[in-house]
């Protein structure tokens, strides 16, 4: 799957679910370049909106909804750091362990470097892995100083594969500066599990290992190139996503790379992200117990 197709599923999806309105999921798709008839198209499942405060009340399954947008990680939290890309200087968040037993690429997802996000590489460095998020909206001035997140989702959907991928290089050439002599691992979210899936599609051969979470695989996905071990993350309800997993499972097997597929019954799409509505928190705290014992395998 194309992430610019992802990405304008993903505004669809978000309409379907009542997460925000018919008319700014059309505002958004416009950003991101859909005309007027492709919009309405594939927002044909949203009804008659006509909302005009841009935002309506989910109603959510499979999970349970946090009261607040505050993590419920509450810890170690990446602090933020600037460092060489391979078109001038990228932004990430830096989350260093004690006495660090490898080091982690946290890939956000098409909504950029999130408070979220700094949580989660938070958590792994507490479990011993030192980890760096890159905010692959850089290039832009960073997900901070973009206040709008349909424009955020626009600029991550319209940007080019390599374009990412160079990025997401580069924060692995960090960490190998920040933790010499450790193995490397990457894992992502929704949008930035298709990152994973794009680095694996890329050959990036420094990953020992590699956890996609409900990522999108490529069109024809080719894993040749990579050595990962593989921990690819799904929620039975997320069909959208589900429909790649078959290629994704196939490609490893071709590829010969370990790999091992989790899916988890009663949970949806973004199940893992604790600010958001589709946050199950047995699912999320059972996937990253999973992730731990991966990490431990693998990168020792």
């Amino acid at each position: 799957m194309g992430l610019h197709r992802y990405v304008a599923e993903e505004i669809a999806a978000d309409c379907g679910e009542g997460l925000i309105s018919r008319r700014e999921a059309l505002r958004r798709l416009g950003l991101l370049g859909l005309g007027a008839a492709a919009s309405a198209t594939l927002l044909a499942a949203c009804g008659d909106d006509d909302d005009d405060d841009g935002v309506a009340v989910a109603t959510t399954t499979g999970g349970d909804v946090p009261t607040s947008t505050t993590s419920a990680a509450v810890g170690v939290t990446g602090e933020i750091i600037r460092f060489a890309g391979p078109r001038g200087q990228l932004i990430g968040a830096w989350a260093a362990a004690t006495s660090p037993k490898g080091a982690v690429l946290v890939i956000h997802e098409n909504r950029g470097l999130t408070d979220h996000i700094r949580s989660v590489t938070g958590r792994v460095a507490e479990q011993g892995y030192s980890a760096l998020a890159v905010d692959l909206l850089s290039e832009e001035g960073g997900t901070a100083e973009i206040d709008d997140e349909g424009r955020a989702q626009a600029i991550l959907g319209g940007a080019s594969t390599e374009r990412l991928v160079a990025d997401l290089g580069a924060g692995l050439d960090e960490l190998e500066r920040r933790v010499p002599d450790e193995k490397l691992a990457a894992m992502g979210f929704c949008f930035g599990g298709g990152m994973v899936w794009q680095l694996l599609q890329a050959g990036e051969a420094r990953l020992a290992a590699a956890v996609p979470f409900y990522g999108p695989a490529p069109d024809d996905p080719d894993f040749s190139g990579a050595r990962a071990a593989v921990l690819a993350i799904y929620g039975e309800q997320d069909e959208r996503v589900n429909a790649t997993r078959d290629r994704a499972v196939a490609a490893l097997e071709e590829a010969d790379l370990p790999h091992q597929v989790l899916t988890y019954p009663g949970a949806g799409h973004a199940f893992f992200n604790d600010t958001g509505p589709r946050y199950n928190a047995g699912a999320a705290r059972e996937a990253f117990e999973e992730v731990v014992k991966w990490y431990a395998r693998y990168l020792a």
